[in-house]
């Protein structure tokens, strides 16, 4: 996908925005009142907890990809960045250097708290954004809020689970799913269906999972309150013939006061009556995800709230309705390093004026309620997790793990409003009661597809070509190809999708609202040469596995620093430079198309380079992105690039060697 909105350049207009920033006032009596009354930490942190929710996030981010892809991002950050960026002084000020957050797996999440004044005056700084900025753009680094890092890690996603994420835009956390599900294998038997109730947020959420290049991911639009059953062939292990899920993560909508640090609006609009009123819609949502969830599986219920309304409350009523089919997980042995508080167990209600409410009050909800002495001791709410802004400079967040005993089935009410309710029906937003209001139609990204998932026969003519031509071998599911269009034929783009989530899609198509799912496979390129179609850079990282063919031509690093610095490579200028005899030789046999070039890096520690290339009559080129193109030429040859326009066929003759 495109750059991440965290890592915007400069603009005109960002004077005028950090104007307004500073001129809003991060003061609420009522928020003040409420929290204080609750006693979540010892009176003499107030201060600090306060001070922590008015001052701005530090920036985050963690490094993605396959392990030896992700270990050469991070060495790179750490030897050609950390040592740069540590005892930095600006404007006599000493800066604090980056550092490594201590409980995410494998040393990839790091945080910079920096003023956005440092990052673009200091030289040093700027360096380290623009590296940001580039590996976010190919996918290597997600650029995300510490806390909210947290509930996939705990929901320990294996290759082989199926996987639900119930809110899922704007996809950061379903992105760390995906890469769970993809840690250790290239083609896991698993995949995620990621939902969200707002359309126009469900195809967003595509442009952020797009550059995971998974096959393994079904994008679906339906009110997670009543998320539909998704039929299955019925076999031995699933007599139902109904998916249910191994991993559950509810993050959802709410009230958003642990987002203060970013949302400077929740400081003018925060009230009690936020949380209670959704908290319903978040208990509705909880109930389907525990009714989807298979005996053993595991929940994870998220907000970015520290309301008890809306996090205890909700858990205890779910145990209270489920008894000891559920539990929750203690999680104090995980995530070492982290700071975080128990959840709680005593909490008032106030309504909207500040004024105690009990459950003899008029119009109230028994469930806001803190639980009774005898619930409090089978409960466990000690055991849901709790992080505060002031504990380690984050935001604030509520965790709570789940996992299922014993199986049950819904309740008929549930299954009665699935059917009625439209699958498009208005949910509340993560961070206002607002957006439970009637909305006009959402107007959808200008490459939204709304068209049908039809497969295609591996026999039909525009495909059967292409695995010989590209020598794909049989462990390939060829069945899983398809095309989106109404006519059902190849014209433009073949996508290819996973075995499982083909059967669900032919099972589903006139229940499930399908936004997204497949990876762009073929797309047609033109007819007077031997194969019409190429494969797309994006389905590289799964097909790579499955050819073999003389199409795939060895190279070496001479000549792919060549290819990526040169616009228009030609093999009459290779040859004269002996770049690469053999690579001349064996590709000049080769008629015109899409071809490919395997680069050896001769380090176990580091993966081969394997990219798209085309064969013309006189030239060959890389087909890959201007800002792949950068990318590559400092991860492996510490070239540095400049931002510049955005020609495509930009030169790099200004590109200089980092030392």
């Amino acid at each position: 996908m495109g750059r991440s909105k965290n890592f915007k350049r400069g603009g005109r207009n960002n004077t005028r925005s950090q104007k307004n920033w500073s001129e809003l006032v991060k003061e609420n009596e009522k928020w003040e009142k409420y929290y204080k009354s609750l006693n979540l930490f010892p009176e003499d942190q107030w201060e600090a907890f306060k001070l922590a929710c008015q001052a701005p996030l530090p920036l985050t981010f963690r490094v993605t990809g396959s392990r030896k892809h992700a270990n050469e991002v991070l060495q790179l950050f750490k030897e050609k960045h950390l040592p740069n960026l540590t005892n930095v002084i600006f404007d006599g000020d000493h800066i604090k250097a980056p550092m490594e957050l201590p409980w995410y797996p494998d040393h990839l999440a790091w945080q910079i708290d920096t003023s956005k004044k440092v990052i673009r005056k200091n030289e040093q700084f700027a360096k380290t954004q623009r590296f940001l900025v580039i590996e976010t753009d190919v996918g290597n680094i997600s650029r995300q809020e510490a806390v909210s890092m947290i509930p996939p890690i705990v929901l320990e996603v294996e290759p082989h689970h199926t996987v639900l994420d119930m809110c899922a835009a704007p996809g950061s956390k379903t992105a760390q799913l995906l890469e769970a599900l993809h840690r250790d294998s290239n083609e896991p038997t698993g995949f995620v269906v990621a939902n969200d109730s707002d359309s126009r947020r469900a195809y967003m959420l595509v442009h952020q999972l797009k550059r995971l290049n998974s096959a393994n991911l079904l994008v679906v639009n339906h009110d997670a309150q009543f998320f539909p059953k998704i039929k299955l062939r019925a076999d031995a292990t699933n007599k139902s013939g109904m998916l249910k899920y191994d991993r559950i993560l509810c993050d959802v909508p709410c009230s958003g006061d642990g987002t203060m640090r970013k949302n400077v609006n929740v400081w003018k609009d925060w009230n009690t009556q936020n949380a209670l009123g959704l908290h319903n819609v978040q208990l509705n949502i909880l109930n389907r995800g525990l009714q989807l969830l298979k005996d053993n599986g595991r929940l994870v219920y998220s907000t970015c709230s520290l309301n008890p309304i809306e996090n205890e409350a909700v858990v205890a009523a779910a145990l209270r309705k489920w008894g000891n089919k559920i539990k929750l997980v203690d999680c104090q042995n995980k995530l070492q390093g982290l700071v975080r508080s128990n959840g709680i167990s005593h909490w008032s209600v106030y309504d909207r004026e500040m004024n105690a409410i009990t459950k003899d009050s008029e119009s109230t909800k028994s469930s806001w309620f803190e639980p009774t002495d005898a619930e409090k001791e089978n409960f466990n709410l000690e055991h849901c997790m709790r992080v505060y802004p002031h504990q380690q400079n984050t935001g604030g967040f509520f965790i709570a793990v789940f996992e299922k005993t014993e199986d049950f089935s819904e309740d008929q009410s549930t299954a009665d409003k699935e059917v009625s309710r439209s699958p498009t029906a208005p949910q509340p937003g993560r961070e206002s009661l607002k957006d439970t209001n009637p909305k006009k139609k959402a107007k959808l990204p200008i490459d939204a597809i709304d068209e049908p998932f039809v497969f295609i026969d591996p026999n039909h003519e525009a495909v059967k070509g292409c695995w010989d031509y590209y020598g794909i071998d049989d462990k390939f599911d060829k069945n899983s190809c398809l095309v989106r269009n109404a006519t059902g034929e190849p014209t433009r783009v073949i996508y290819t999708t996973s075995p499982h989530l083909k059967s669900i899609i032919q099972s589903n198509d006139d229940k499930l609202k399908i936004i997204y799912s497949g990876v762009k496979l073929f797309v047609y390129q033109r007819d007077d040469i031997e194969c019409a179609w190429r494969v797309q850079g994006e389905a590289i990282p799964i097909m790579k596995h499955h050819m073999k063919s003389k199409r795939i031509v060895n190279a070496n690093m001479n000549l792919l620093k060549h290819l990526l610095m040169e616009p228009f490579p030609t093999l009459a200028t290779i040859e004269e430079k002996h770049l690469d005899e053999e690579f001349v030789t064996n590709i000049s046999k080769l008629s015109s198309g899409c071809a490919f070039i395997n680069v050896s890096r001769n380090d176990e520690n580091k993966e081969d380079i394997f990219l798209p290339i085309w064969k013309g009559i006189k030239s060959v080129s890389v087909m890959i992105s201007k800002e792949v193109v950068h990318e590559l030429l400092y991860r492996i040859f510490g070239i540095e690039t400049s931002r510049t326009d955005n020609n495509s066929k930009e030169r790099i003759p200004e590109a200089k060697e980092s030392t």
